[in-house]
């Protein structure tokens, strides 16, 4: 006869525990399933394509935002740093800006010139909270604020439209019938992971974030740290900035970006990465960017006024944040 007083049973905590931690794929696979019930053609190619290529950029953003994140930071110029990026493109390869008359050349620049100035504004973000100690949220608010500014007087405040297939491949190319942007989305998940989870800077960076003060202790240098965290947040905002432009065929300064940084942070915390620092997970996020994406394709689609989509993500990102909190505690 069975001992049942010797087998062990999975207590009402570890199973709070677990669904904590796989909350976010819970809801996801949640909404897949009630979309499926509820949404006609949910399940069609075309229906995947939109909702793919509308997550892209807010996965791009929040991948770099979870870096931020994880050292203890915030970054809210994300979506100035897309309109800057989106605004020097066109102006590089028409040759309005720079003067280049070679077409591949001026689309080579117009690709990595902006990369490398959101790197910069990252780096400009980090050394005001490194070097001055300012509060995060009171840094990237700098370039929060100025970074639209900037991007408006590089176009003088016009929308720049323009029709080239060369540079717009990173957006609406296609390979196997699924759009480039979406396997650049994978590889900046993959290589954010990989950096995350298997190299010393990941190791560094959830440390500096969980406790600064020891992780000095230790001889880890967490300026440092922060400054390349801050980097790789503005140029993947620039990648972000990029596609959203080429897709459009259009670039505009007072919209691209516009209020990105929200999702970027919410999908983090959705995710898993706790807004205190020390915890991270890229694939937390990739996952918190689809619930967003798909809990505004789910009320759109069902005839709920897009404006609602705000509130559902407000009470999402509450719900996430208390989920965490037990969680940790």
């Amino acid at each position: 006869m069975t001992d049942l007083s010797s087998q062990k049973f999975p207590q009402f905590g570890d199973l709070r525990q677990a669904l904590a931690q796989y909350t976010v794929g819970i809801a996801f696979l949640a909404l897949v399933l009630l979309n499926l019930l509820i949404t006609p053609n949910f399940a069609s190619m075309n229906t995947i394509s939109v909702n793919l290529t509308q997550v892209c950029t807010i996965v791009i953003v929040a991948v770099g935002m979870t870096f931020v994140i994880a050292s203890g930071g915030i970054d809210l110029s994300v979506g100035s740093t897309m309109a800057i990026a989106g605004a020097l493109a066109p102006l590089i390869f028409t040759g309005a800006f720079l003067g280049i008359t070679d077409p591949f050349l001026g689309v080579v620049v117009a690709i990595v010139l902006p990369l490398v100035v959101g790197g910069c504004l990252g780096l400009f973000n980090g050394f005001l909270i490194t070097h001055y100690n300012i509060q995060p949220i009171v840094a990237t608010l700098v370039l929060f604020v100025t970074g639209r500014g900037i991007a408006q007087v590089l176009t003088n405040g016009s929308l720049q439209v323009f029709n080239r297939p060369d540079f717009q491949f990173i957006a609406l190319a296609r390979l196997w019938g699924i759009p480039v942007q979406v396997f650049i989305m994978l590889a900046v998940v993959f290589l954010g992971a990989f950096l995350l989870r298997k190299t010393l800077f990941g190791r560094y960076l959830l440390a500096s974030g969980g406790n600064a003060a020891a992780a000095k202790m230790v001889g880890i240098n967490v300026r440092w740290v922060r400054l390349v965290a801050y980097a790789i947040c503005g140029v993947l905002s620039a990648l972000a900035g990029l596609i959203v432009v080429a897709r459009n065929g259009a670039s505009d300064a007072n919209l691209v970006g516009l209020g990105i940084e929200l999702d970027a942070i919410a999908a983090a915390a959705i995710g898993g990465t706790l807004l205190t620092g020390g915890r991270a997970t890229i694939l937390g996020t990739f996952l918190g960017a689809c619930v967003i994406q798909l809990v505004r394709y789910t009320l759109l689609a069902n005839g709920v006024p897009d404006s609602a989509a705000l509130v559902f993500k407000a009470v999402i990102i509450i719900l996430a944040v208390r989920i965490q909190r037990k969680h940790v505690n």
